[in-house]
């Protein structure tokens, strides 16, 4: 039987009981109508994590969803706010606002890793061994171990059912593993070195459910292998061109095409530094002026002043000295997530919008991270290796929309981030941030991200395959009434694309100064009746 207020021997105390909030001497009855510049939906109390974060001044981004407890009998949610019921209203006390957090806003990683060392080792045990069965105590019983990395003086648990660390009803989760000593399935979807975690939406679950892959894979099969085959030789090319001019570059061709040889194998390796580092230097042609490899000093995404060369920065990345210890917590996790049960998109976020806030290289970051989605959709059997999956070509077409998810995470950081400018007009980070780039709410990523790879699916590949049958169509036509060799079909269908369905003058006195009027009007009719007709 599972007892949820059962009180036990405490190994600090001894047997006499500490009510949690013995020592705890914060008050967490804070009445607001706005918070940080966030406005609440009406006059409430804050509670849980948003109370916590202020009680104890901890240097965090405020989480995308804060609570408040309304004077009125009525619980709804808006976007950045769940409203409850004063019958929902938590005891003035640390322990109970945690327990509140956890239940309804789920893990935060980066509060708790904070509080955590904020607070004395002492309150803590306090609070764990008031209710020691209770579900809540265990959970923070084994995050806090699990994020410090220090054992407790509490014995192992011997009784109880084993309850999941992550409510899969609030946020997505793997199978896990037992922890019997705090009677724990440990289901969180990384490491202590890199944990990122994605909230259950509407939107993520509509995309789940409706099973994309498998849409993908019906599609593909209904096309002939020879259509497929070039529309995906297209597509490789598409992708690596629109990956670069994400980046405000415009590359080669042969630069594009070996950019895109490498995504067309993506998910043969394993993921590595080694791996990340050999892929730069691919992306990256002229290293002259590029120092390879990981970093050796600060970095940051932004401009710097004209008069003056400061530093502007609208993302500051991972201290250098960080960087291995990230990258390799995201290439474990990387590996947990291989789980089947989760989901490919959501992995893919997780660890490709890791990577691009850490930024762990002076350049190539930006390809490097849309590789990855390209490496994790093929690893886990999203996307079939060899048929490429452009889902960079769908981000620059959204690349507002892309700017703004990039936005999310780096705006709110830049006011926690200590920092000054260096010699060389680069930021030096002061403060200890590593934890900003370990845990962090990926929801908005993971939405980005599906939205893109839905538009993929039925928009941009279909665009290209219907190309190609169109193209094929054209020069059937061309072929039998006037065997036109293929380099010149190509060039008759590249000046009628680029004139709207009609030959220039220049073109006709030039190239095509063979065809007679009636030749030319014929010609123009059938392609606009094949590639610009809109029924």
């Amino acid at each position: 039987m599972f007892f949820t207020n059962y009180k036990c021997f405490s190994p600090i105390f001894g047997n006499k009981h500490f009510s949690p909030s013995t020592m705890d001497n914060k008050d967490y009855s804070l009445k607001i109508t706005v918070f940080h510049g966030r406005q609440a939906p009406e006059e409430g109390t804050l509670v849980g994590y948003g109370a916590i974060i202020e009680a104890h001044t901890l240097q965090v981004p405020l989480p995308e969803t804060l609570s408040l407890i309304s004077s009125k009998k009525r619980r709804y949610t808006t976007t950045h706010w769940q409203v409850f019921t004063p019958r929902h209203k938590p005891e003035n006390s640390l322990y109970k606002q945690l327990v509140f957090a956890l239940k309804y806003e789920g893990v935060n990683l980066l509060v708790l890793k904070q509080l955590f060392v904020t607070v004395d080792k002492t309150q803590i045990t306090e609070i764990i061994t008031s209710e020691m069965l209770g579900q809540y105590s265990r959970k923070l019983w084994f995050l806090y171990e699990w994020l410090l990395e220090e054992q407790l003086d509490i014995p192992d648990l011997s009784t109880g059912n084993y309850v999941s660390l992550l409510d899969d009803k609030l946020q997505y989760a793997i199978t896990g593993i037992k922890s019997s000593r705090h009677r724990i399935i440990n289901n969180l979807p990384g490491t202590k070195e890199f944990c990122p975690l994605i909230f259950r939406t509407e939107k993520l679950d509509r995309y789940i459910n409706a099973n994309l892959s498998e849409q993908k894979n019906e599609y593909l099969n209904s096309i002939h292998a020879d259509v497929l085959q070039r529309a995906s030789s297209f597509l490789l090319l598409k992708d690596s061109k629109a990956s670069f001019t994400i980046e405000q570059e415009n590359p080669g061709t042969n630069r594009a095409m070996r950019w895109g040889k490498a995504i067309g194998q993506a998910g043969s390796k394993p993921l590595s530094i080694a791996e990340l580092e050999r892929l730069q230097q691919i992306v990256i042609e002229n290293a002259r002026f590029v120092k390879l490899g990981l970093r050796n000093e600060g970095g940051f995404v932004g401009e710097h002043d004209r008069s003056t060369g400061a530093p502007i920065p609208e993302h500051i990345s991972a201290k250098s000295e960080d960087l291995e210890s990230l990258l390799n917590g995201l290439v474990y996790t990387n590996s947990i997530i291989q789980d089947d049960s989760y989901d490919a998109v959501l992995a893919s976020a997780s660890i490709a919008f890791g990577f691009v806030f850490i930024h762990p290289f002076e350049d190539g970051n930006g390809r490097l991270h849309r590789y990855l989605i390209h490496h994790i959709l093929a690893k886990k059997e999203f996307t079939k290796q060899g048929v490429i999956f452009p889902v960079s070509a769908s981000i620059l077409d959204h690349i507002d929309d892309y700017r703004i998810t990039l936005e999310s995470y780096s705006h709110p950081l830049l006011d926690l981030i200590e920092w000054k400018e260096t010699e060389s007009h680069n930021v030096e980070v002061l403060n200890d941030t590593i934890d900003f780039y370990r845990y962090f709410d990926a929801t908005k990523q993971a939405e980005f991200l599906y939205d893109c790879v839905d538009d993929t699916l039925n928009r941009v590949i279909p665009q290209e395959v219907n190309y190609l049958l169109k193209y094929d169509e054209f020069k059937r036509f061309i072929d039998d009434e006037f065997e036109m060799p293929d380099k010149m079909v190509a060039i008759l269908v590249r000046f009628l694309e680029q004139n709207n369905g009609t030959l220039s003058k220049r073109a006709l006195k030039k190239e095509f100064s063979e065809l007679n009027d009636n030749e030319v009007k014929t010609i123009e009719e059938t392609y606009q009746e094949i590639f610009l007709d809109t029924e």
